[in-house]
């Protein structure tokens, strides 16, 4: 049985430009997105984000590693919960001129059929 290649691959020396690609491709995920809303505004254990977003624990947990390794949010250890918080408060800005950027141009963002079925 063969596997299916990954969504998003690089190539084997991937140039910058494909690394920014691939960054925003984490943030393009709206389950991501939104705990890093939830993050941007309070450090929050898993079952806090599990509470918030009423997904279950898996997806979350899957979400959330993802993003830490990655290195979107850090994350500390409290007895036997952990807590995340995000690692650059840079994101918050990267989401701030995305949603200001969107202002202008939602309509057609909503409309496009391209972004979904590839280009």
């Amino acid at each position: 049985m063969t596997l299916a290649a990954p969504p998003f691959t690089l190539s084997e020396d991937p140039s910058e430009t494909e690394l920014v690609a691939k960054y925003f491709r984490a943030l393009g995920d709206p389950t991501r997105l939104r705990i890093l809303e939830l993050l941007a505004e309070a450090e929050l254990s898993v079952s806090e984000i599990v509470d918030r977003l009423d997904l279950p624990q898996p997806k979350v947990s899957n979400h959330l590693a993802c993003l830490r390794w990655c290195g979107f949010v850090a994350s500390r250890r409290e007895h036997r919960v952990v807590h995340y918080r995000l690692a650059d408060e840079r994101v918050v800005r990267a989401i701030e001129l995305a949603r200001s950027l969107l202002a202008d141009s939602a309509d057609r963002i909503a409309a496009c059929d391209r972004i979904d079925g590839g280009c």
